[in-house]
């Protein structure tokens, strides 16, 4: 597959991708060139001679099992390749359970990168081979692209909002991240770079990094600062975390659970659902539960959000 395609595979879900690929441009190039074929056949060996120009077209009226098997075949073909895609699509969107996560910020015209234990780094992402990775992206201007072709993978990066992309890495190495939305002037320069290392190289690695910034000064864990976030911005007024129920939805176990909704929807609380629900409370409201929450959109800054948000998936 290497030797088709301009960037080897990093991981067992490209590979998923390039065979989706591959298939349907087979499938694809055979009914292309059996369509042609055919029409450039019959159009030689049924075309006009001289001496037939005083003969008329014969009327055909159709052929029933023809026409229900030029009908009948493409569907399943269409079918099968729709069935196979979603199943590649399905294992891209749904993170495996424990997987690593790294909140990565598009900012012109750079990569922000937020490890949860406090860790940061501009353009450079660093993670353990063969482990699950889930990056949690955002945007503080303007829409950015995170696009790692090596892994086939790609994901809008978008201001107010945050999405997930998640990979596996297979093979150790370093890898570009591009952005592939027009943001500037300097979009062609916005690029990073994904270290994949070994998974004692990676430890080390932890480990020395958080030396090295113990000795500059402690380093404070996402979550930490989140619940001081959390307790100082007065949620737990109207939150309970434990014991008896308050004016407003309980914190424990919310995060990934199933969220009935006013007018009988439901959603999943992922990072998205919480982040929405703390700067647009009244956009998706609890079912049995008032609307009176206030929006801290302008008092609480994009970082404390995020924070935040880290801080009540940390509640089981």
């Amino acid at each position: 597959m290497d030797n088709v395609l301009a960037f080897g595979a990093a991981s067992g879900q490209a590979g998923r991708v390039d065979a989706l690929f591959v298939l349907i441009t087979v499938i694809g190039g055979f009914f292309f060139f059996l369509t042609q074929g055919m029409l450039i056949y019959f159009a030689v060996k049924y075309r006009r001679r001289r001496q037939d120009r005083d003969n008329e077209t014969p009327f055909i009226t159709g052929n029933p099992l023809l026409e229900f098997l030029w009908i009948l075949i493409p569907s399943l073909v269409v079918i099968a390749i729709f069935y196979y895609g979603w199943q590649v699509y399905a294992d891209l969107r749904i993170p495996q359970a424990g997987a690593t996560e790294v909140y990565v910020n598009g900012r012109q015209w750079m990569y922000e990168v937020k490890y949860p234990d406090g860790r940061t780094a501009i353009n450079e992402i660093r993670v353990p081979q063969g482990k699950p990775v889930k990056f949690i992206l955002s945007a503080s201007d303007v829409l950015h692209g995170f696009y790692l072709p090596d892994f086939r993978v790609k994901m809008d990066m978008i201001p107010g909002r945050m999405t997930t992309l998640w990979l596996q890495p297979d093979r150790p190495g370093k890898y570009q991240i591009f952005c592939t939305v027009y943001c500037g002037t300097g979009h062609s320069n916005m690029q990073a770079q994904l270290i994949v290392m070994p998974p004692q190289e990676y430890a080390e690695w932890v480990e020395k990094k958080g030396r090295e910034e113990g000795e500059e000064g402690e380093r404070e864990p996402v979550a930490v600062r989140g619940e001081r976030i959390v307790k100082n911005a007065g949620c737990l007024s109207c939150h309970a975390i434990e014991g008896k129920e308050k004016i407003g939805p309980n914190y424990r176990g919310l995060y990934g659970s199933k969220v009935p909704l006013e007018g009988g929807q439901s959603v999943t609380a992922d990072e998205e659902y919480l982040r929405e629900s703390i700067v647009e409370p009244g956009a998706k409201v609890v079912k049995g539960y008032p609307n009176v929450m206030p929006t801290y959109k302008t008092s609480m800054p994009p970082d404390d959000v995020r924070a935040a948000v880290e801080y009540l998936k940390t509640l089981k």
